[in-house]
């Protein structure tokens, strides 16, 4: 394999940056690495750009980075570009390939670019983000674009490639500024790679969220609401409220006390946090005679202050509080994407309030309750310790001792986790649970997050064993993220097969006629004092045609009653999971249903 970079203390060069500034280091090979893939990818997102220039002459560029999902270039064009036109601009980037052209850096000043693209807008919009008075360009053939690198020397490397869909995108991503037109691609050095890639693509199609909450009538989204702000329909309120339940058990069972906080709270509250300094883009605000009120994006200011209502000891810690708090945030109109982003979503919150010396036992018994939830849910997980942001308050002693308290607490479980350079909150580090579902793909869920600032800023106390008032450490939890969110992703991981705990409809019941459906009411009655949730299918249509319909409802179980099961008080089961078909009695329906539900404990 043969060399296409440098690493040189987490930095990564291309070899015409690392010789042209003497930089010596690790070598990368085109071994699909992340690093090789990191340089493969950029040059791609060029080849791209190029084509479409060829294809579209009038077009003009912003930038073109590398995401976590391949890559993508903003630009702008005349034409209406759509999905059906990838296949004609993946047609043109092969012929480039071909051409096998040397990709070249030159240095210019910044003087001779801004009089190169004096008539580029976009361009000119990123020179208002770049100060340095030297600069580099790479050009291939007759496109060249401002670029920093990392690329390959050369377009015939860049063999297998798709482009994978075509958005919108807010130039600069602010949603003041025009709308441009983005393409997402994705990039290996391996054919085989590609096309496992795009197996998954096609399977997550087949799972996304959107279209599975449709169909199984979970949520809606309505413009006559308001974007990102997401109606919960009768199945999909049923689902969350089971998962509500289960977890509300879970909580109270592991000594957290249940809590509420108002939704919006005085601004001089945000001014104390931190959040109007470093959050208020954010954050939603309003007056309320003459006073100014923020709408809560987190929970953790109404915790603090329940936490101050009463006179703390140090033998009542650690205090735990829960909730299901609902917060809102200003996400930009193009990054909401389902449940995923939204402006409006409750978190499974939670605030422990303790001693310095208990932060270690409290950050493995959370990790314990995690461990559980995701067992549960089939989930596989990882572990990342978010470290000091470039946006942060408290001292660099603060984060350097609460990061490495968090890391000997892994370390002593033997825990392995990876680390985010720069991804701790602003007011502390933190441990992010990323979740791998049912095709490989990893999920931002869950995190634990140590904080010593806010007690400070909000002056908490205890009182210790001689009798002084100290400041506890505040431990900011949620396991789950936000319903919203974990919901998304749990039915794009079962594709809407969701645990029979937690299913919107756990059984059907198919009475074959008439005199059945009596019946079947019965046992729905009885099933909902056990907190299970039955529908009845004695539509005017044939029996056979009935149960293809429960079958795509994806349900656990369905139940067929006919004149036997009456007279017996008996039921004919069909169990979809296992596909297995069996007759017992109602009372041993009702005991294998109840031993399921007892069996899923988190």
């Amino acid at each position: 394999m043969e060399p296409i970079g440098v690493l040189n203390d987490g930095q990564l060069y291309d070899l015409q940056t690392a010789e042209a500034l003497d930089i010596q280091g690790d070598v990368v090979k085109a071994d699909n690495s992340p690093e090789s893939l990191e340089i493969l990818r950029h040059s791609c997102a060029h080849m791209m750009a190029q084509a479409i220039k060829e294809l579209y002459p009038d077009a003009k560029f912003f930038v073109g980075p590398v995401v976590t999902e391949g890559f993508y270039y903003d630009f702008k064009v005349e034409a209406k570009i759509s999905d059906d036109d990838l296949t004609t601009i993946e047609k043109k980037m092969k012929e480039i390939a071909n051409r096998k052209l040397p990709i070249e850096r030159y240095e210019t000043t910044r003087a001779e670019i801004l009089e190169k693209f004096a008539d580029d807008e976009l361009k000119q919009a990123v020179l208002q983000n770049i100060t340095d008075d030297t600069l580099t360009m790479y050009k291939q053939g007759d496109f060249e674009d401002l670029c920093r690198g990392p690329h390959l020397p050369n377009t015939r490397m860049i063999r297998a490639f798709k482009l994978t869909r075509v958005a919108g995108a807010y130039l600069g991503g602010d949603e003041e500024n025009e709308m441009i037109t983005r393409i997402y691609g994705i990039a290996f050095f391996d054919k085989k790679e590609l096309n496992d890639y795009v197996r998954m693509l096609e399977e997550a199609k087949k799972r996304d969220h959107r279209k599975l909450g449709t169909e199984l009538e979970l949520f809606a989204f309505n413009e006559d609401i308001g974007a990102g702000l997401p109606l919960w329909l009768p199945n999909g309120a049923r689902l969350r409220g089971k998962l509500e339940r289960l977890l509300y058990k879970a909580h109270r069972i592991r000594g957290y006390e249940p809590v509420r906080g108002p939704e919006i709270l005085k601004a001089n509250q945000w001014v104390k946090s931190g959040h109007y300094a470093n959050y208020k883009e954010n954050m939603y605000f309003t007056t309320i005679d003459d006073q100014e009120y923020g709408i809560k994006p987190m929970n953790c200011v109404g915790h603090i202050q329940i936490f101050k209502n009463d006179l703390v000891s140090y033998k009542d810690l650690p205090k735990k509080f829960f909730e299901y708090g609902v917060v809102h945030r200003h996400e930009l109109s193009g990054a909401m994407h389902g449940l995923f982003r939204v402006r409006e979503f409750t978190q499974d919150d939670a605030h422990i309030f303790c001693l310095p010396s208990q932060v270690k036992d409290v950050i493995i018994d959370v990790l314990e309750f995690v461990d559980s939830l995701m067992k549960l849910f089939d989930f596989k997980y990882e572990m990342e310790v978010s470290t000091k942001p470039k946006k942060a308050i408290g001292s660099d002693e603060f984060w350097e001792t609460t990061t490495k308290g968090i890391m000997e607490a892994l370390d002593s479980e033997n825990l392995p986790y990876g680390i985010d350079e720069g991804g701790g909150a602003f007011y502390g580090p933190k441990i992010d649970i990323k979740i791998l579902d049912a095709i490989g793909r990893k999920w931002q869920c869950g995190t634990v997050q140590v904080d010593m600032n806010l007690p400070s800023s909000f002056e908490m106390e205890y009182i210790n064993a001689e009798g002084q008032k100290e400041q506890p450490v505040m431990i900011h939890r949620a396991i789950l993220g936000s319903f919203e969110r974990f919901i998304g992703i749990l039915t794009e991981h079962c594709a809407g097969e969701f645990p029979f705990v937690i299913a919107p409809t756990q059984v059907i019941f198919v009475p074959i006629a008439e005199p059945h459906v009596e019946y079947a009411k019965e046992l729905q009655k009885e099933l909902l004092y056990e907190e299970m949730d039955s529908k009845i299918f004695d539509m005017n249509e044939s029996l056979n045609k009935r149960i293809r319909m429960a079958e795509k409802q994806r349900v656990p179980m369905i139940v067929v009653v006919g004149d036997d099961e009456v007279a017996n008080q008996t039921i004919a089961l069909r169990d979809r999971r296992k596909r297995e078909q069996s007759n017992m009695s109602k009372e041993e329906f009702f005991t294998l249903l109840n031993e399921i539900q007892k069996g899923s404990k988190i």
